[in-house]
């Protein structure tokens, strides 16, 4: 079994009552903003009207439209990682290693996925913080070891990681024209030939279409 990892994001910082409740009351109008709109259109000025607040209140909290987005990938983080930590098998302990391997791709990739306007719109506040990359390194770290994958596992986790980010995503998935099932099957056979055990009959070869990368998926659902 995996070693326990801890949250790397963080505690949330200690606040009083009434400015926590400020806080998720801005994050919360700026959560009902996104999925009664866009995220082009959750703006300071926005946030701070459905909230009911003054636009300076929503600055002093954030600092900026990117610290905004920030804090709401944040607590989105939070879940995923305690899922990671605590949650049901596969994605949570109790799964042999490879099997967590393979559902942490396929978790980080759909957050990802489902997260990606929000991530592109929180900038380098989101993007250059280091204990969002670390933790998933650490996990992936931790499980190709517990595999006894040979080689510098530090690198090796971090190609894992690298194709699951939101730039590598829209390339394959934009102009690449990839389906996701293609994009996971292909992630799969690369974990695999990492970890040296080959490849399986639902993997897909480099020849591989969308059609196949469905079929693969349906058959191991």
């Amino acid at each position: 079994m995996s070693k326990p990892l801890p949250l790397l994001t963080g505690a949330p910082p200690t606040e009083r009552a009434d400015a926590a409740r400020n806080r998720e009351a801005l994050l919360q109008a700026a959560t009902e903003l996104i999925e009664g709109c866009s995220i082009e259109g959750v703006t300071m000025d926005a946030v701070a009207a459905r909230a009911g607040v003054g636009k300076g209140t929503v600055f002093r909290r954030f600092g900026s439209r990117e610290g905004l987005m920030a804090s709401l990938l944040d607590h989105r983080e939070r879940v995923w990682q305690a899922g990671v930590i605590s949650g049901p098998p596969p994605l949570g302990p109790g799964a042999p290693a490879m099997d967590r391997l393979l559902a942490f791709g396929a978790s980080r990739m759909r957050l990802h996925l489902e997260q990606a306007a929000l991530i592109e719109a929180a900038g380098r506040t989101w993007g250059d913080n280091p204990a969002v990359l670390g933790f998933a390194t650490l996990h992936v770290r931790l499980l190709l070891t517990e595999l006894g994958t040979p080689g510098d596992l530090d690198y090796l986790a971090g190609s894992l990681i690298a194709p699951l980010n939101v730039p590598v995503l829209r390339q394959q998935m934009g102009p690449g024209g990839m389906s996701e099932a293609r994009v996971l099957a292909g992630w799969e056979t690369l974990v695999r030939r990492v970890v040296g055990t080959g490849t399986t009959r639902d993997e897909a070869p480099a020849s591989v279409t969308d059609a196949d990368a469905d079929a693969g998926a349906a058959e191991r659902t």
